[in-house]
C-alpha cells in the first residue's frame, strides 16, 4: 500500500516521492509540492477536508482527494536526532 499525504496524522512529516504530473494542479508545483520536498500536516478541517500543510516553508491547503494522489515516505522523528 502506498503512503500519501492524506495518510499523515497531525504533526507528522514526510518526503514527497511521487506526484502524478498530469492530474495535480500546476499551482501546487509552484508552491513547492515537488518530489524530494518535506511536507508536514499542520491541521485538518472538520470532516477531514481540506488539509493544511507546510511544504518547505510554504503553507497551503489542499483537498483530501488531491492529497491521496501525492505519495510520500514518512519521516521518523527519532531517527533524525
Amino acid at each position: 500500500m502506498k503512503t500519501t499525504i492524506a495518510h499523515l496524522k497531525r504533526g507528522e512529516k514526510g518526503i514527497i516521492t511521487d506526484i502524478p504530473i498530469d492530474i495535480i494542479p500546476v499551482k501546487l508545483f509552484e508552491m513547492g509540492c515537488l518530489p524530494g520536498n518535506q511536507v508536514e500536516l499542520l491541521q485538518v478541517a472538520p470532516f477531514r477536508d481540506p488539509l493544511y500543510l507546510n511544504i518547505n516553508g510554504s503553507f497551503l491547503s489542499i483537498r483530501r482527494e488531491t492529497a491521496l494522489l501525492i505519495e510520500i515516505e514518512k519521516i521518523n522523528e527519532t531517527t533524525e536526532l
